[in-house]
């Protein structure tokens, strides 16, 4: 066997390994990405979860001082009369 026929018997078995490397590590940023934005996905909806707490709680505070009981102002700020 030749050195040049050693070569390029080498280069080809690598070729194989150097895609499928590159394959693993643009699935991988996929992956990382995907994560990433389904995190940022998340942490919005908390906000508006805070926020509605903020604005049920301010809720039963308000009817609980116009002298209703804890049990009727959730009721009211639930929906119910």
């Amino acid at each position: 066997m030749t050195e040049e026929s050693a070569t390029k018997e080498t280069s080809n078995k690598c070729g194989g390994k150097n895609k499928a490397m590159l394959a693993y590590g643009v699935i991988q940023i996929s992956a990382t990405a995907v994560s990433a934005i389904s995190l940022a996905a998340i942490a919005l909806g908390l906000c508006a979860v805070k926020q509605e707490s903020k604005a049920f709680n301010g809720c039963v505070q308000e009817v609980i001082a116009e002298g209703k009981t804890n049990s009727a102002a959730v009721r009211f700020c639930n929906g119910g009369n």
